[in-house]
């Protein structure tokens, strides 16, 4: 299938009468995202776990495009019981055409998730493929209908500590933060390999946001010390929001991957990306599936491939 080469804002088409859930709406790159849809017409469900940032979120969409089609979703994707009420919720939709996973966090210090898991792991994988397994069927119900999991540039060094998921003998939140995303970076893959082999009508694609000078900070520690010029090679929000957007709108390759094409993969317009060999790995995405059925006991009840 033919895919598009420097996709931005401007290459989003028409998107009325479809309806997106986005995570992490009502700030940062999900927002980007959220007003992009609705400016296109798109029915948008912000999922978040705070109905005021929420509503904030939905204010400032609505002062740009009036008649905008949003909804909170209400998401901690900490609590796989608040996971699980979300996508009940969710699925009382007409239809529901694109889940946009976007929402993560980034190098807390050790914390744990409602069921006890190491926050990173928990909230950026476990949460994502529980809303994901729990909303395929009613996906499932519309043709063409996606999932987009973000991962990121650092799972290119991630390692996943298969003999301590849960960080109870150590914790380093950079190698927890790359290991996250590099499960992020599995779980798209053999979900479309599943997908696939199901003959399912949903596509699983992948997206990354390059480095967003949104998360600057966080992300390069003592280089925000010179933000003002590391800025100038950075990805804004609405930049980093082009590879969810492509992912989501865009002519994709199931189970492809997309992000900036600019200066070292972080900015630029999305095209395909680069991605490790282990997030490649079928041996590795069979276990890591298996991992997260056992963790989380939502089972999407799809074959190997």
């Amino acid at each position: 299938m033919a895919h598009s080469i420097g996709f931005t804002e401007a290459s989003v088409p028409e998107q009325t009468g479809k309806t997106f859930i986005v995570t992490g709406a009502n700030a940062g790159i999900g927002f980007e995202i959220s007003q992009v849809l609705a400016a296109r017409g798109a029915r948008v469900l912000l999922a978040c776990r705070e109905r005021t940032r929420a509503e904030q979120a939905i204010a400032r969409i609505r002062h740009i495009t009036p008649k905008a089609d949003l909804a909170w979703l209400p998401l901690d994707l900490g609590d796989l019981d608040n996971v699980r009420a979300a996508a009940e919720i969710a699925a009382r939709e007409p239809r529901i055409d694109v889940l946009i996973n976007n929402a993560g966090i980034m190098n807390p210090p050790l914390t744990r998730t409602e069921q006890g898991f190491e926050s990173q792991f928990g909230v950026n994988h476990l949460g994502v493929f529980g809303l994901t397994t729990l909303l395929l069927p009613k996906l499932a119900e519309t043709p063409g209908s996606r999932v987009v999991v973000t991962s990121s540039i650092a799972h290119l060094k991630g390692r996943i500590n298969w003999d301590d998921l849960n960080a109870e003998k150590s914790y380093n939140k950079n190698g927890r933060y790359g290991g996250s995303k590099l499960a992020n970076a599995l779980f798209f893959f053999e979900l479309d390999r599943r997908l696939r082999a199901a003959d399912s009508p949903v596509t699983a694609v992948g997206c990354h946001p390059g480095v967003a000078s949104t998360s600057l900070g966080r992300h390069m520690g003592i280089i925000q010390l010179v933000g003002p010029i590391v800025g100038l090679l950075l990805n804004s929000a609405a930049k980093g929001a082009w590879p969810a957007l492509q992912a989501a709108t865009g002519k994709v390759m199931p189970g492809g991957y997309y992000g900036p094409t600019g200066f070292g993969g972080i900015r630029g317009p999305s095209g395909e990306a680069k991605r490790a060999p282990d997030a490649q790995d079928p041996t590795l995405s069979k276990r890591l599936w298996d991992v997260s059925i056992a963790m989380t006991g939502i089972d999407p009840g799809l074959a190997p491939a």
